[in-house]
């Protein structure tokens, strides 16, 4: 198995990158990864050469960058780069922590999509109370979502729930205002019909509150409401730290608390932390596309690869290829 890694990506490349992949190739058999990026910045960090090689460039797609246009304009980036090691057969999947908007871009118009899937959709799985998890989709990569679209992400999240994450039968629900039947926009009413005739476990209707409770395993929804969605989760985490800190240090009474449940704080942190579920699957792209997260350290890379290496191993993305194909042949006879 061969994974392409853009090594420039993230607010820590190329140095969490090169770690993260060291450790990858050290602890998964079979594996072979491709960095691209800067020869000379890699090559410090880099602990195992004979499963590792370097495509050396040093044009980098930036944050500040437009996406479209860096992807058509720089050709020899590294996120370009790895995108044709995947597009030419070099690579079975590929990964970055760069510019989310350009990845989208790189992997629409040199990956391509599935045959039957119209729009990709951005996936993060995010954590629940009880240590289990749940797929969000679509979080931004396509803010103008039809009907037709939120089925295709149902389809593919309960597939990836199953194949991946090792869930069976996995509940899938459609982000809504409310949990009756009827309720919602025009948009997630024709959605819900969808769904109901889907070949997936549909729960109906759930609430952003509930989330975190683990109401379902892949929770569908447009990308404009999803990164909503996800925004929220993250900011209302980060403030509730703040704000237990902030308590925590007030007074002595407080710090000498704060001193005997330490351990639990950084296990209660540990459940909250992204890097246990890898990156966010760039779900209905022909091959694996993954976006790890911007801050990604190099615990968080290693664990983008194990996650990729599942896809692969799982053929998640034929596998979502043929049951759409199917469900659309059996919807063409009735």
């Amino acid at each position: 198995m061969k994974i392409a890694i853009d090594a420039m990506g993230g607010d820590h490349a190329p140095e969490a990158v090169v770690k993260g992949a060291c450790i990858a190739v050290d602890n998964i058999d079979n594996l072979e990864i491709t960095l691209v990026g800067d020869e000379e910045q890699i090559k410090p960090h880099l602990t195992n050469t004979n499963k590792i090689t370097v495509i050396h460039t040093k044009e980098v797609i930036t944050s500040e960058d437009e996406p479209v246009r860096a992807v058509r304009r720089k050709k020899t980036a590294s996120m370009v780069l790895m995108a044709n090691e995947v597009k030419e057969g070099r690579a079975d999947a590929c990964i970055s922590a760069g510019n989310t908007g350009a990845l989208m871009s790189a992997g629409l118009f040199i990956v391509g999509r599935i045959n039957g899937i119209d729009r990709p959709a951005l996936s993060p799985t995010l954590p629940t109370i009880d240590g289990k998890g749940f797929l969000l989709l679509d979080v931004g990569a396509n803010v103008d979502a039809k009907p037709q679209h939120l089925l295709q992400y149902g389809i593919m999240g309960s597939i990836y729930a199953e194949k991946v994450r090792g869930i069976k039968n996995p509940r899938v629900g459609l982000l809504n205002v409310g949990t009756e039947d009827q309720k919602g926009s025009d948009l997630v009413k024709k959605a819900f019909k969808l769904l109901q005739d889907a070949p997936i476990n549909f729960v109906g209707n759930v609430e952003a509150r509930d989330f975190l409770d683990g109401v379902a395993d892949v929770i569908v929804t447009d990308g404009f409401s999803g990164n909503v969605a996800l925004k929220s989760i993250e900011g209302t985490a980060l403030g509730m730290f703040r704000m237990i800190k902030q308590v925590l240090t007030s007074s002595l009474k407080t710090k000498l608390a704060a001193g005997v449940i330490k351990s639990d704080l950084k296990s209660l942190q540990g459940k909250l932390d992204y890097s246990e579920y890898g990156g966010a699957g760039l779900f209905g792209l022909a091959a694996p596309v993954i976006k790890a997260h911007g801050s990604s350290n190099e615990k968080a890379i290693f664990n983008a690869i194990k996650q990729t290496c599942q896809l692969v191993e799982q053929n998640v993305n034929g596998v979502i290829e043929e049951t759409v194909k199917n469900f659309a042949q059996e919807e063409e006879k009735e």
